[in-house]
Formats: structure tokens, sequence, C-alpha cells
């Protein structure tokens, strides 16, 4: 697993131990961003799934200012904490173990909003319609807003969840991404 493109290119990434976490392929990484990016002039991202912090702290390499990473496991924060220090993403980023849906809470009370969000939680465990939906009530989403999720295909996620629409999905083998924005946007 390494860093795809952007300032921190070929960076190798350290993986999180175990079965309980399941890292984005390179290729799969690369057309995500192909398709959100490919490189960003600033903004606010949250990893709200973080595991290792690949898909974060490649948003990072390609121009977000900052990324906050969620994860509840121990281990993959300690992972992430590791691959931002080795990229010298430390200060670019905060990291949080705890659950989703209590951290989507404590952001809405720091008054947060985001520019590009990314999901990719485990595939036993997906709350992703939940998660876009406490997103947009809580008002975490900048007008301009990109949330993407990565999911097994056998997801089936609906075409809108509040004020967001999905603009796009793909399939790559064993993972779907979609793509939502706000409507009318």
């Amino acid at each position: 697993m390494r860093v795809i493109s952007g300032e921190c290119k070929g960076r190798p990434l350290k993986s999180v131990p175990g079965q309980g976490t399941r890292p984005t392929t390179d290729k799969i990484k690369e057309s995500l961003f192909n398709i959100i990016g490919p490189y960003f002039e600033g903004g606010l991202g949250l990893d709200l799934y973080g595991g290792s912090g690949g898909l974060g702290i490649e948003a990072l390499s390609r121009g977000m200012d900052k990324i906050i990473f969620v994860d509840r496991d121990a281990k993959a924060t300690e992972v992430m904490k590791s691959n931002l220090k080795a990229c010298g993403y430390e200060e670019q980023s905060e990291v949080y173990k705890i659950e989703s849906h209590r951290a989507l809470k404590a952001l809405k009370k720091r008054e947060f909003a985001f520019d590009l969000v990314l999901l990719d939680p485990p595939y036993a465990r997906q709350r992703i319609a939940e998660d876009i939906k406490k997103l947009d009530e809580y008002g975490l989403l900048n007008r301009d807003v990109q949330v993407v999720a990565e999911h097994d295909p056998s997801v089936r996620l609906p075409q809108a969840i509040g004020n967001l629409k999905k603009v796009r999905e793909e399939n790559y083998g064993s993972t779907t991404i979609s793509l939502y924005r706000l409507q009318g946007q």
C-alpha cells in the first residue's frame, strides 16, 4: 500500500494488522481520486472509517488542507498516526478513536463543514446511508461537498439521502464506489 500521487507520491503506508480492516487497493484508490479530483485546492476533509488512513492521506497528498480521521479501532488509529507522521501530515490532521455516530455528534458541536467526506467502513458493519443522512442533518457539509462511499456491490445505496443525490456509481469487482453531492450542485 502506498500514496499514489501528489507530494507524497510513492510513499509506502503501513496496513492495520489482522482481518478487521480492508485497505483500498491502489487501483481503486487511483480510480476514486480520478473521479473526485484528481487534485484539490485546499479544503477540509473527513475520513470517517480511517483504517490505515490511506484515503485521507491520499487526499492530503493531493492538496487538501486538513483531514479529520475517525476509527473505532485502537490498532487502526495507531497505524493511522504512524502513517501520518511518515508523510509529515501530523499538523494537517486530527485522529480520533471513536464510533462514527458519536464522532458526527462531536463534529457537529465543533461546527465543522467538510468539502470531502470519505466513507469506507468494514463491509460487514456498514451504515453508510445513516452516516450520510447525519452528515446532512447536522450541517456538516459545505455546498460543493463530495461524499464518497466505498462498499460491497451487494449494498444498494439510495439515489437520494437527505439533500444529497447520488451522481455516480462505479463497480470494481468486489468494490463499488458511490459519489454523492448536494442536490442542485
